[in-house]
């Protein structure tokens, strides 16, 4: 059998990795002194709720590799192959402990690692369409393959709805996001070389929306892969995207996720790094935002 693993920055749902039948490693949130298994022993709701508190913002640690080779022992001991998916290792140390645990098992020849480059929705299309692969009978090597061609296709857009973050993290000036917000400037970010980029900026969420169609006009999303909409503590955020988005996505399986704790911080608190063009300083905040992920066509 096929083992699909992944971490928990892919913000697929327990109930949802249960009917794909992979697994997830949580990464580790840390508030201050406090640690937290993200997903495990904080909800999404209840990582909001303390988020809204703090006056330092939270910082993630890496899934290490003793967890990652006990999963691994287990599966190839039932004589399974493995295809590890996970958060970009320019993001996060968590695919290189995947492959540090690859190599500490007997059988890694039975282990594929794969760098998505890329996080959230965008890494839980690729999860979903590894595990379309598998059930189609493609070998654990194929997958692999397949999923490492599409992580360059598949596309992050990201609106961001506040800027209070960004401020906090030292990503703009206070003056900066007083003059911002009160003109409703809206930030529009993506993934790019697996980092945070900002790539744009709207005034107000439906010119956002409107940025964000120009560029899926010119890069044609394939349609016959799934697309994915979500949010950050925003559902009704979410819902205005997708009906914003619907006519322009007919066709395609549509997905909706709830964005997690895992990376919403960003901050590594091995490299305490700022994941914004290749920039290490300070901390990535989590954004309130409205994202969509999509693979163009090739």
């Amino acid at each position: 059998m096929i083992r699909i693993v992944t971490d928990s920055t892919s913000d697929l749902s327990r109930e949802r990795r249960e009917e794909l039948n992979i697994e997830s490693l949580p990464l580790s949130v840390h508030f201050g002194e406090e640690t937290f298994r993200d997903g495990v022993d904080i909800t999404n709701r209840e990582f909001y709720e303390r988020l809204a508190r703090v006056e330092t913002l939270p910082t993630t640690a890496q899934v290490n590799p003793e967890e990652f080779a006990a999963l691994f022992r287990k599966y190839l001991d039932q004589g399974d192959e493995v295809v590890g998916i996970f958060i970009s290792g320019a993001m996060s140390g968590t695919c290189q402990s995947a492959a540090i645990a690859r190599d500490m098992v007997d059988g890694e020849e039975h282990i594929f690692i794969v760098d998505s480059h890329t996080v959230t929705f965008a890494l839980g299309l690729l999860v979903e369409t590894a595990v379309l692969l598998r059930d189609q009978g493609l070998s654990a090597r194929e997958i692999a393959a397949r999923i490492e061609e599409l992580s360059a296709r598949t596309r992050l857009l990201a609106v961001v709805d506040t800027l209070k973050y960004l401020k906090m993290g030292g990503r703009i000036r206070a003056a900066t996001a007083v003059v911002g917000g009160l003109l409703g400037i809206s930030p529009i970010i993506t993934i790019e070389n697996g980092l945070v980029e900002s790539i744009g900026k709207a005034r107000g969420r439906k010119a956002a929306f409107q940025w964000i169609e120009r560029r899926m006009e010119s890069e044609q999303p394939d349609l016959s892969l799934p697309v994915s909409f979500g949010h950050s503590n925003s559902p009704e955020a979410m819902a205005e995207c997708q009906a914003y988005f619907a006519d322009k996505v007919a066709g395609a399986a549509v997905l909706g996720m709830d964005i997690g704790s895992g990376h919403s911080c960003g901050a590594r608190r091995d490299r305490n790094c700022l994941l914004c063009k290749g920039v290490r300083t300070g901390a990535e905040p989590h954004v309130p935002t409205t994202p969509r992920a999509y693979a163009p066509k090739p």
